[in-house]
């Protein structure tokens, strides 16, 4: 639910304006509200969890996320559903950083690649058949049910999160005021800057500002971590190369993909005149292939290590994304589109569960909150990136005029996605391999097993 409304709400835009009136840039934050509240407090999301208990916090996240999507559904404005949407964030950004910790205590170590898969799967299907899902309910159905469908999975989640899920805490610091603030004021100037920045371009006052505020206090944020006894990000973290380079794959990994399919959901409408249906269907053997091929490559991490199965994940997503900028024209057929848009459905697949091993295993269990929390964060501020970044390429060589134009903004914005996915499993590569560091990269640490001492760490590190 949480990864889906990311740009579910893309392709009922228009029924939403016909229904609730509003300028274009009210419709903006209609997607950018959501984005904005959901990285802003992922990291102090986590961070709760780790101190007031992961499984409660976790249901506190989810019954406001169900909230938010009922009033969303039921918003008599445009004013309303913005507020909903930004409501909806919150709830979303308390509950998604706690799904890995929650899962890592509930599974033995030996199964947890293969769930971590499964919990890719779902998140890689969530993201990319978003603007399907929400094309379809409205063209069918309503743009309401959009919302309406949180509803009954939250309602079912609750009690099953209450009886179910186990209960587990984080190191049991207190709350690190300073840095939560330092770090939440400055993902809001970078986030909002970067979701302002094409549609009012990049030198406005108020977008330089927001991005250079934004990154003074994300420096000033990791100034005060490197000194602080009790941070709420420990900077000693990023001097694991594992962490570091799982970090950086999946920043620059959602910059290429996310404002990837974000234009490519609009040329297979727009462009090639398929239907939100049409183009969703279509889109299958990329959004789809996750549930098919993810769980497949959590059970690899578990034998051969994460490292190669990311890399080699990135790899393909990368010259998919640079099959598709040369096929790409204002008349192209399906078949020709069709081996790209498999490759990079098993380029993605092959990322997500891996990924998530990874991080989990390049820290101390009692860390593991914070730690999916800061990498969820950095996906959250790349897939904002991502779109910024390809919307500014894609209106400098193209745009909306006709169909060549935009298939002459779409190939060099497809092309810098690809460079940039490179540049993700460049990073991967840089990951020690299996058996260096905490717990064996790869394999996750047990649970609840004893702490390694600091000049070990260290050592692994180096």
């Amino acid at each position: 639910m949480a990864a889906l409304d990311n740009l579910v709400v893309t392709t009922a835009l228009p029924s939403i304006r016909e229904d609730l009136g509003g300028a274009l840039d009210d419709l903006e934050w209609t997607v950018s509200a959501y984005t904005l509240t959901f990285a802003v407090l992922l990291m102090f999301g986590a961070a709760l969890g780790d101190r007031f208990g992961r499984r409660r916090l976790f249901i506190v996240g989810l019954a406001v996320f169900t909230g938010a999507s009922a009033a969303a559904a039921l918003a008599p404005g445009i004013g309303s559903l913005v507020a909903a949407r930004a409501v909806q964030g919150v709830g979303a950004a308390v509950m998604m950083p706690l799904t890995l910790t929650l899962l890592t205590a509930a599974v033995p170590a030996a199964r947890r690649g293969t769930v971590y898969g499964i919990w890719g799967a779902v998140n890689g299907l969530a993201v990319a058949s978003g603007p399907l899902i929400g094309g379809s309910l409205t063209e069918h159905v309503s743009w309401h049910w959009i919302f309406w469908l949180n509803v009954p999975l939250g309602l079912a989640a609750l009690p099953l999160a209450r009886l179910r899920l186990t209960e587990s805490h984080g190191t049991g610091a207190r709350l690190d005021f300073p840095g939560t603030l330092l770090a939440s004021g400055g993902l809001f100037g970078i986030v909002y800057g970067l979701v302002r920045g094409p549609a009012d371009g990049w030198t406005d006052p108020v977008v330089l500002a927001s991005l250079s505020a934004g990154g003074a206090l994300l420096a000033g944020f990791v100034g005060y971590s490197a000194r602080a006894a009790a941070p709420m990000l420990p900077m000693r973290l990023f001097r694991s190369r594992a962490f570091s380079g799982i970090n950086a794959a999946s920043l620059l990994m959602f910059v290429g993909m996310f404002g990837s399919i974000f234009l490519l959901s609009q040329y297979m409408q727009g462009v090639l005149g398929y239907s939100p249906t049409e183009a969703g269907l279509r889109l299958l053997p990329w959004t789809g292939m996750p549930m098919l091929v993810a769980p497949v490559a959590g059970f690899l991490s578990d034998r051969v290590g994460g490292r190669p199965v990311v890399a080699a994940g990135l790899f393909l997503q990368a010259v998919g994304l640079g099959y598709l900028a040369v096929v790409a024209t204002k008349d192209a057929s399906y078949a020709a589109q069709l081996p790209a848009l498999i490759v990079n459905g098993i380029g993605m697949a092959l990322f997500f569960a891996p990924a998530a091993s990874l991080v989990m295993s390049s820290v101390r269990p009692q860390e593991q909150g914070i730690a999916s929390g800061a990498n969820n964060a950095l996906r959250e501020v790349g897939g904002a990136l991502g779109i910024a970044v390809m919307s500014s390429i894609f209106s400098a060589q193209g745009g909306y005029a006709s169909a060549q134009s935009f298939v002459d903004g779409l190939r060099p914005a497809l092309v810098t996605g690809s460079a940039v996915v490179a540049l993700a499993a460049v990073a991967a590569l840089m990951i020690p391999g299996r058996g260096a560091g905490h717990g064996g990269i790869g394999k996750p640490a047990a649970a609840g097993t004893a702490q390694t001492p600091e000049p070990a760490l260290e050592r692994a590190a180096r």
